[in-house]
């Protein structure tokens, strides 16, 4: 059996590569995405082609609701900063003090009611509030990599990985084929592979995946990647079962505490360390900043008065922060935009996922 075989072979019996989750790693698509389709000329990726193909993956539509990453809950807190992130950027939120934040935790899919499976991908997406108006937005997973290069090799894959009409599951020699010919997707599976996922949200890293510029007050600019790590194990919480688990669990562990998670700065080595790749992880040994602490300690059933309208563009940032050369980040924009644009003139469902009153 080949490595490319065993991967598909693994994979297919985890909901990594489920109908749902498949694209549930995030929404790609190329700089330069348009939101119209070019019936005349070569057949082109658009950033409508991206969100129907996400919209085929959860078996269809559902009204009023996110295209990818559906089923979810808001949450609230603040960011503390310490200070450190100066030395590296000149944006406001890394000034010492406690900025406001919203955000909302989410399962891979376009089902809101699906079933929480412990293999899903999570996500966690972020709004801070900072000095004059400005926003930093964040959207981030519980992978240190993503499956695909360019948004082209995620659009392949998602119809490499679709499931067989006849059988209700991916086909294990299409998916082998697809894995041998993209080396990249290969070392990426290997990465992602190692280690069961945490038994909650509370104990997920979670990770922003593109690299970014973050540009100082002398204007020197250096590449950089972040994550979130669990400052320490959450305090006891009753254990959580049923559809909702992974949700209740979060609830749960709130109302015990707050949750915070340290946010780290990696920084990369200009011309060294891939900045359009996010299939490649950078060298461990990588200088890592700790900046601040996120603290969550409200929760809250997804509604029009706090996250539901919200988009987690990752291009919504802060003077100080610029995206990289990575292809990925454009066309997620372009993807959201169009996931946003399609659910706006639809009737909000109330959340699916419902926080009873303690």
């Amino acid at each position: 059996m080949t490595e490319a075989s065993r991967h598909s072979v693994r994979l297919n019996r985890r909901t990594l590569l489920g109908s749902a989750a498949v694209a549930a790693l995030g929404a790609a698509g190329i700089g330069g995405f348009l939101f119209t389709e070019n019936a005349i000329g070569p057949w082109r990726l658009t950033a409508r082609r991206l969100v129907d193909r996400l919209q085929d993956t959860a078996g269809g539509s559902f009204p009023g609701c996110r295209r990818n990453h559906a089923k979810g809950l808001a949450v609230g807190g603040y960011f503390e900063s310490n200070g450190n992130g100066v030395e590296l950027s000149k944006a406001s939120v890394f000034r010492t003090g406690r900025y406001r934040l919203d955000g909302r935790f989410s399962l891979a899919g376009g089902n809101p009611h699906m079933p929480d499976a412990p293999t899903a991908p999570r996500g966690l997406g972020l709004r801070l509030f900072l000095p004059s108006g400005e926003q930093w937005r964040m959207a981030m997973i519980n992978v240190p990599v993503f499956l695909d290069a360019t948004p082209r090799d995620f659009y392949d894959r998602t119809l490499a990985f679709a499931p067989d009409p006849a059988t209700g599951k991916p086909a294990p020699a299409v998916m082998s084929r697809y894995v041998a010919s993209h080396p990249q997707t290969a070392a990426a599976l290997s990465v992602i592979e190692k280690g069961a996922p945490p038994a909650t949200f509370a104990d997920t890293a979670f990770f922003g995946l593109n690299a970014f510029e973050f540009a100082d007050a002398h204007g020197d600019s250096v590449p950089v990647r972040w994550r979130l790590v669990p400052e320490h194990p959450p305090g006891p919480a009753p254990t959580a079962t049923g559809e909702n688990a992974l949700f209740d669990g979060l609830v749960a562990a709130i109302r015990v505490a707050p949750l915070r998670w340290r946010f780290l700065v990696t920084v990369g080595r200009r011309g060294v360390d891939p900045t359009d790749d996010a299939t490649k992880a950078w060298p461990a040994d990588r200088r890592e900043v700790h900046v601040g602490t996120v603290v969550l300690d409200q929760v809250h059933t997804e509604a029009a008065d706090n996250v539901q309208n919200v988009n987690f563009d990752p291009l919504v940032l802060p003077d100080g922060i610029a995206p990289s050369d990575d292809p990925l980040l454009q066309a997620r924009s372009a993807a959201y935009a169009e996931s946003f644009r399609r659910r706006a003139g639809e009737t909000k469902p109330t959340g699916a996922v419902v926080v009873k009153e303690a």
